[in-house]
Formats: C-alpha cells, structure tokens, sequence
C-alpha cells in the first residue's frame, strides 16, 4: 500500500495523514468510504455463522428500560423474529470464516498488523443498539446495509449503569450525531462514547483494533520467558546458608525478595528473547482458531497465508501463529514480504533457498498457508 496516496475509504486522505491527524487524537465522518456498499455477507449467511461453534456470537435485546444479553452459537429459532424491533446479533471475527471480509478487512492495513484484530458484524432490527458505550480500542463503524443513528461524544463521566449485563453509561452526554448510509464510515479514537440506533434493518461492520493492558503485555512476556530454555531463564535454587534464626517467621526475608528482583532482571536482560516472547505472543491465534492439516504441495508456486494466520517480524525473527523463526539475508526479505502482503508469486517462491521452500511446504501441510492463483 502506498501510504502517501489519497485513498477513498479515508474521505481523500491518505493514509499518512490520518495517521498524524486522527490517529488516536479525534474522530473522523467519511461519506462515501466505500462507494456502491453492499452487505458482504447476506442476513441468512451471518445467521448461519452464528449457529456455529467456533464463532463468537451475541445476542443483545432491549425490552423497555431493561437489556437481556446471551451469548451463542444460535440456532435461526433461537434469534428473534425479525418484525421485532430492538434486537441486535453481533459475530465476532467475520473476517476468519468469509473470504470477501476478509478481503475488506486488509484495506485496513496501514495501521500495523499487530494492532488490527478482527472485523465484528452487527446485525439490528429497528431500534437494535447496545447502547451508549466506550471502547478502550480504536474503532472504525462501516455502514454496510441500512442506516444506523450514531451519537458521539468527549465523555468525561465513565460511571455505568448498575446492573446491565452491558457496559452502558449511566449518563451519556452525545456532543455531534450523524445518520451513515451505506458506505459511509466513523473513525472514533479509544475511550470515545458512542451510541448507535438502528433506524429501520441494518448491518454494521466495526473494524476493532488490539490494545493489551500493561499489565497482561507484562504477564505474558514473562510467562512465555519463563519458558524459554537456555540462559533466557535462570534455574539457580535460591540457596541461605547465611540464614539465622528468625523470631518473626511471617516476614519475607530480605534476600529472597533480591533473589526474586535478579531473576526478573536476569530474564529480561537478553533482548533477543524478549522480542521473540512478544512476537510469538502478537501472532498467537485466538483460542477459538484452529487448522486443518492438509497434504502439502509437490510444487510450491505462489501462495496466500490463511485467513486465519497471523504473521510478524522483527529485526531478527519470523513469527507465524505463536512460533518463531530465525531469518537474515535473502530468507528474512521473503518472508517479511510475505507477511507485509500476504502472499507470493510463484517467481518468488521459485527463488526462495531449500531451507525456506520447506518452511513454507511446512506451513502449508500445517494449513497456515494456501496454494494461490497468481495476483
């Protein structure tokens, strides 16, 4: 993607200036994002995702003053009919199961892969919402089929309504309000208060990006080099032979809490392993993500990651659905073009080296990659 072109989808901005001007600092109105918008997925087809398993489906229901939340899979008899009004279906993670969201969600990728995360469906009878919220994640609301109401605002006061099985805010305060058609889009940044109204059936489609918690961030980087063999984690015992008689038992002894400080540094100290830990961590599938293994081509030519798989790199490793790689030279120019666009030519498949020929034969026995047709 050339950065430094204007693109449609963002109202004639190009992406380097959305970057600077709206990125995490206000929101953004475009009409006419995607021009001639149509559902990608058709009202029937969403239903069917929501009865499967492996999808992240919500139910959401107001009925008065009073929310109702359920979670899936639904069966089509289990949604309400559609001549009610105030529904609202939401599927998680469209963008795993259908090829044209999946397609959607990737003009979306001059924001880092490693933050964008999935696309949600909302589907709403008349009236449908989840009510006034915030995200604490950047968030863009396609407007896919019908119109949606949406209010927005600075909220200042985050208290929420006690007792809804959503988090609703007790008093929003909407400061601008639009009506989207389909085709146009909302840019909002985190922690800015929403409230979308269906007017009549409608789809939505929330492009939702991943912002992880200091504190899980550190959990799992120490977690995953804990695990790490070699001098990445320490194995001394902590030993006291110094340790004198105590008459305050319940105390932490002074030397086992530098013993404890010294292991955390000492984990921390090689860098190599600390970027390996977050890479392998950024491209860890979801846990309701799996793949079929598959038989692997006699012939490489060009192939496509999977829609499911997530790919990174660095400086210095190749990460791939959780596991990582070492690439330098030639290898690490392949495979970082293959992350940066998801796919190869046959060409360049033909000159990659054996070694990396049967990393790709093995990933696509692993089914995180695909035989392609050439672009």
């Amino acid at each position: 993607m050339d950065i430094d072109q204007p693109i449609t989808l963002l109202g004639g901005l190009t992406p380097a200036q959305f970057m600077r001007r709206h990125w995490q600092r206000k929101p953004l109105l475009i009409r006419g994002a995607v021009p001639a918008m149509q559902a990608v997925v058709e009202r029937d087809a969403l239903f069917g995702l929501a009865a499967r398993e492996e999808v992240e489906s919500r139910l959401v229901e107001r009925r008065g003053g009073d929310w109702r939340l359920r979670r899936g899979p639904f069966t089509r008899r289990a949604l309400p009919p559609r001549s009610r009004p105030e529904w609202t279906l939401l599927v998680q993670g469209v963008d795993l199961h259908h090829a044209g969201v999946h397609a959607l969600l990737q003009q979306f990728r001059f924001v880092p892969e490693a933050r964008l995360d999935d696309l949600m469906i909302s589907y709403a009878t008349d009236g449908g919402g989840v009510g006034p919220h915030f995200d604490s994640y950047d968030v863009f609301l396609l407007q896919a089929q019908g119109r949606r109401r949406w209010r927005i605002g600075r909220q200042r006061d985050l208290a929420l309504q006690p007792g809804a099985p959503l988090k609703i805010l007790a008093r929003f305060e909407p400061e601008q309000e639009w009506v989207l058609e389909p085709g146009d889009m909302l840019y909002l940044p985190p922690r800015y208060a929403h409230d979308g109204i269906a007017e009549g059936e409608c789809q939505t489609y929330s492009i939702g990006f991943r912002s992880p918690a200091q504190g899980e961030l550190a959990r799992e980087l120490l977690q995953r080099l804990a695990e790490e063999p070699g001098d990445a984690a320490p194995q001394g015992l902590y030993r006291d032979p110094s340790q004198p008689a105590t008459a305050t038992p319940g105390a932490i002894p002074p030397a086992l809490a530098a013993f404890a400080q010294a292991a955390v540094a000492a984990a921390l100290k090689t860098p190599a392993a600390l970027d390996r830990a977050l890479g392998e961590y950024l491209t860890e599938p979801k846990a309701q993500v799996w793949f079929e293994a598959q038989r692997p081509p006699r012939r490489l030519g060009a192939v496509a990651l999977d829609a499911r798989t997530r790919m990174l790199y660095d400086a210095r490793h190749v990460f791939v659905n959780g596991d990582s790689w070492r690439a330098s030279g030639a290898d690490a120019a392949l495979m970082r073009r293959l992350a940066d666009r998801r796919r190869l030519a046959a060409a360049e498949v033909l000159r990659a080296s054996a070694a990396s020929q049967d990393l790709l034969r093995g990933w696509c026995e692993a089914g995180w990659l695909h035989p392609a047709q050439e672009a």
